[in-house]
């Protein structure tokens, strides 16, 4: 048995044993932890290879869920539209979790999209560029919004928050997007997942 293998299914254990020391209402992430210890019980690694999958899908789909709460509200004459199957692709791109949602003015003149993309391999390749703001002041216009350092460039803002966590504004002139960017909770984001 591979250190990896031992590794991943002691994580699965400690994740799935307060799930079954306590009487909690199943779900999808809980199942498969169960299902990966049982599988691994009688002696079947694929099985427990299979589950750990479903349960790391399981993982994504709810931080994604978590990510689009945290979408800023679209300010009175705008709609707001979720981009549903946003996150689906990332599993072919190296994991991770995500959501992204359209904004349109009343006359449906203007619109932008921004999303938030955590924990995925594109996250880390752009960390060196938005992890520091000497990098940004080379590429382009920094704009703080509060705390929260983002990259002002050829019409788009980015910014990482927390160090895992991309967000991207893109679509309009920056100063139609800009009300909207301010009000994203840039410290939430970066602990979305968390407690």
């Amino acid at each position: 048995m591979t250190v990896s293998v031992i590794k991943a299914l002691a994580v699965a254990t400690l994740l799935a044993a307060p799930l079954l020391a306590a009487p909690v209402r199943a779900d999808e992430v809980s199942d498969a932890l169960q299902a990966a210890v049982d599988a691994y019980a009688a002696g079947d690694i694929a099985g427990t290879s299979a589950a750990m999958t479903m349960a790391g899908q399981a993982i994504s789909t709810r931080q994604s869920a978590l990510l689009a709460a945290l979408l800023p509200a679209a300010p009175e004459g705008w709609t707001m539209t979720m981009t549903e199957d946003f996150a689906e692709g990332f599993a072919m791109m190296g994991g991770g979790a995500g959501a992204e949602a359209r904004y349109e003015n009343a006359d449906q003149s203007v619109s932008f999209a921004v999303s938030f993309i955590a924990d995925n391999p594109m996250v880390v390749s752009m960390g060196a560029m938005l992890g520091s703001v000497e990098m940004m002041a080379m590429m382009g216009k920094v704009v703080k919004v509060g705390d929260q350092a983002l990259l002002e460039n050829e019409g788009n803002y980015s910014a990482l928050a927390g160090n895992r966590v991309m967000f991207t504004a893109t679509g309009a002139a920056t100063d139609v997007m800009l009300p909207i960017v301010q009000t994203v909770d840039f410290a939430r984001l970066a602990t979305f997942d968390a407690n």
